[in-house]
């Protein structure tokens, strides 16, 4: 009796161990299905998943027994999307000044998470984080990866570098106000030596991405959001060390002459490129460097920041660059430029990234294109598109579902249905 005892269980073991690998197995049953990669929509098609991996595509496809069946067949099926300018440690709240004086860094860090799950949610499965105090998105991105909380695959920056009086650097405060203790952990810097430690020291702390501030800024109390606020050499200085630990740089650069200066000094991507001209943007496409446009925040902008209190100055700038933005942004795509999604997230809440999908094709680019620049080219742009950004065999098993075709109606990706990360679900 023991031994047939014994026997009995190690079959009951055996038969537990193949159904637990077989339940992971999913089938995802699509009506339409994007393919980013080709620009083409393809019908009825089976996409099969084994664990997080995408395994087999296509319309013929034998289902396995036991498999999870996951049916989307009333709906549009497409890579989940990745946006490459977040800050979803920042929650701009009701009133700028009690943003300043008030909140600390435990605040940020709890909203941060709310944040993550309500990106995710949107159906953004990928986002880089574009700049945190104290080490909240290091944090925040570690969690999500232990999986404590769900949120976007994320790729962090730490601190933005930037000079003193500069963006990075709160000014049109009394001087005797101290925000910083550690003077080591920040971003601001000045000369080259000292650049090249804050890349260091950012790269030390967990940083996947060097990101500085090549001109001055919009909602911040600096005056100077056209001008360069760092020479050519510092700007090179920063991405020469970056890219000697392995990491890729990008550029906050509204203004003219700072894009054209960070393009020369080996960025990746410029972000915002406001007021880029026609001289920029024959560099960005010489250099194959990306455009980041965040083409959406304006109307938020000037609709709401004068009630939460903000500085008239702030709104002037926005009224300055805002248009020139989008006027520009259409010149780029007319020219051919790389397009990469990105939004500042945070600017406006968390979650509403899919409104400026509607904005990108306002301003130049066919619904697919916005689709491929938040997809395949946001991939590439972060290096990430032998695993993601497209729904392709031995990928990781990201998509989003919506309703409608967006390719009809950009705006369907305002309203995701069905969100997979790595093929577990987070929304259906």
């Amino acid at each position: 009796m023991k031994k047939i005892s014994i026997a009995l269980i190690l079959v009951l073991i055996s038969f537990s161990t193949a159904l637990n690998a077989q339940s992971k197995i999913k089938a995802i049953k699509t009506g339409r299905l994007i393919d980013v990669v080709t620009g083409k929509i393809l019908e009825n098609q089976i996409i099969l998943i084994d664990s997080n991996r995408i395994t087999n595509i296509g319309s013929n496809i034998t289902i396995p027994s036991g498999a999870e069946i996951i049916d989307l067949s009333k709906a549009t099926v497409l890579p989940g999307l990745i946006d490459c300018h977040t800050h979803l440690t920042l929650s701009l709240g009701e009133n700028y000044y009690d943003d300043l004086f008030r909140k600390t860094a435990t605040d940020y860090a709890i909203e941060a998470t709310v944040n993550a799950k309500k990106t995710l949610e949107a159906g953004f499965t990928m986002v880089r984080d574009a700049g945190a105090d104290q080490l909240i998105d290091v944090s925040l991105r570690n969690a999500i990866n232990n999986g404590t909380v769900p949120g976007p695959r994320m790729l962090v920056t730490t601190f933005p570098l930037g000079s003193t009086g500069g963006h990075t650097d709160l000014t049109g405060f009394n001087p005797n106000l101290d925000f910083k203790g550690n003077k080591d952990f920040t971003g601001v810097a000045d000369g080259i030596d000292e650049i090249r430690k804050r890349v260091r020291n950012n790269v030390k702390w967990g940083a996947d991405w060097i990101k500085f501030m090549a001109s001055g800024g919009v909602l911040s109390e600096e005056e100077t959001p056209g001008l360069p606020q760092y020479s050519f050499e510092e700007m090179k200085a920063i991405c020469d060390e970056a890219h000697l630990w392995g990491k890729k740089a990008f550029a906050h650069a509204h203004g003219t002459e700072a894009i054209k200066m960070a393009i020369k000094a080996g960025v990746s991507s410029i972000d915002h490129g406001s007021l880029i001209d026609t001289e920029g943007i024959a560099l960005m496409k010489q250099y194959g460097v990306y455009l980041v446009a965040d083409i959406y925040n304006d109307d938020y902008i000037l609709s709401e920041y004068a009630k939460k209190g903000y500085p008239e100055k702030i709104l002037n700038k926005e009224r300055m660059v805002g248009k020139l933005q989008r006027e520009n942004f259409q010149k780029a795509v007319n020219a051919g430029v790389k397009i990469a999604f990105g939004t500042d997230a945070g600017v406006y809440p968390h979650g509403w990234n899919g409104k400026q999908f509607f904005y990108m094709v306002k301003y130049g680019l066919t619904p697919m294109q916005a689709i491929q620049a938040a997809t395949i080219n946001a991939a590439t742009l972060l290096s990430w598109d032998t695993q993601t950004g497209s729904i392709s065999t031995g990928k990781l098993a990201d998509m989003i579902a919506v309703q409608d075709n967006p390719l009809d109606n950009i705006r369907a990706l305002e309203n995701v249905s069905f969100v997979m990360k790595e093929g577990k679900i987070y929304k259906k």
